[in-house]
């Protein structure tokens, strides 16, 4: 998009980062119960699927630095939620999996951030939600 043609009026990405900071309060205002931070909550979302993934690759979908998410993922390790196994064939290479109780947090998160993007989402257009993600997608290749 050029520059002439963004609409004038108040900022996309600062409505975006006044949105994601209200959507990560309301998440822990409602999993409060796993007693997690933002950070770790991000990681174990991203973890939902249950495919392991390595440091790198988890660093990538959680929008975090490697060297920023070990902190992360050293206290998900000691609260039982998450192993670390070495790869085969790469013993540099550290993969990422969910426990039992890690699986249950990360459906818990799961089923939460599905409840409210329906509350959010649930009565605006398809076409509405679609440009919305067109727009997200734009923005993370702009960012990488």
């Amino acid at each position: 998009m050029k520059p002439e043609s963004v609409p004038p009026g108040p900022s996309a990405l600062l409505a975006l980062q006044r949105a994601t900071h209200a959507t990560l309060h309301l998440l822990a205002t409602e999993l409060v119960d796993l007693d997690m931070t933002a950070s770790e909550i991000n990681a174990l979302a991203n973890l939902a699927d249950g495919q392991g993934r390595t440091v790198s690759q988890l660093g990538s979908a959680a929008g975090t630095r490697p060297t920023t998410l070990t902190s992360v993922l050293d206290r998900l390790e000691r609260r039982g939620h998450i192993t670390r196994t070495t790869r085969a064939g790469d013993r540099r290479s550290v993969l990422i999996e969910l426990t039992p109780t890690g699986r249950a947090a990360a459906e818990s998160i799961r089923q939460t951030l599905a409840d409210i993007e329906r509350r959010a989402l649930g009565d605006l257009p398809p076409a509405a939600v679609a440009g919305f993600h067109a727009v997200l997608q734009a923005l993370m290749e702009v960012s990488s």
